[in-house]
């Protein structure tokens, strides 16, 4: 079953973060924005939530099991399907580029996740995979106080190494890597590779 309780319970709390936490929502924004070359034709995002990150990138299709998240981000103009990441209602290769960001962390199963995407994907289009790396600073204190939270109770924290491995078992390959959110760096906000950055967005392509 997929992990939307706290976002039927809690929509309105998760909207608040974003409000409230304005520079790490944009760090995160533009680690996405460098793994995107050109506005792909057609996209979608998995775990579309209510709309924070499909709005900016002009992602018009979501699919998202919670209802209320999903009601939010229909107001914002996005056409919702109410589906799981691990069952998309689309036909082989109709999309140029799926996007997932703290998504990962909710599903059941993280390798079917992303078979699905591969499936839904035209050859040569990409997903981009955003997420809360768990060998973090961030992550670990995430993982340590995740009783505490409404949101990640339940939630599954991946490494970056974990993510790319997924990927590549589900058919996906040349990885790109970008990182932010990083301890004392004040400079260069995001950079390439993981390691260091609390957030890390993995691009992969499907081949053929």
């Amino acid at each position: 079953m997929p992990k939307i309780q706290p976002f039927e319970k809690y929509s309105d709390k998760y909207d608040k973060w974003f409000e409230n936490n304005e520079d790490a929502y944009d760090f995160e924004l533009e680690a996405i924005r460098q793994l995107i070359p050109h506005p792909p034709a057609k996209s979608l995002e998995v775990g579309v939530g209510s709309g924070k990150f499909a709005v900016p990138f002009g992602i018009k299709t979501g699919v998202e099991p919670s209802e209320k998240m999903a009601i939010k981000a229909e107001k914002q103009g996005i056409r919702v399907f109410r589906n799981v990441a691990e069952d998309l209602p689309f036909a082989d290769s109709e999309f140029d580029f799926v996007l997932m960001v703290t998504t990962i962390c909710f599903v059941d199963d993280i390798l079917k996740s992303f078979m699905e995407a591969f499936r839904v994907l035209k050859p040569h289009g990409f997903i981009i995979v955003g997420f809360v790396d768990k060998e973090s600073e961030l992550g670990k204190k995430y993982e340590k106080k995740r009783n505490k939270s409404v949101f990640y109770k339940e939630a599954t924290f991946f490494s970056s190494e974990q993510v790319a491995k997924y990927l590549t078992d589900a058919g996906f390959g040349d990885l790109t890597f970008k990182q932010t959110l990083i301890p004392g760096e004040t400079q260069n906000i995001v950079q390439n590779g993981f390691g260091k950055g609390a957030f890390v967005a993995i691009k992969a392509v499907k081949k053929g």
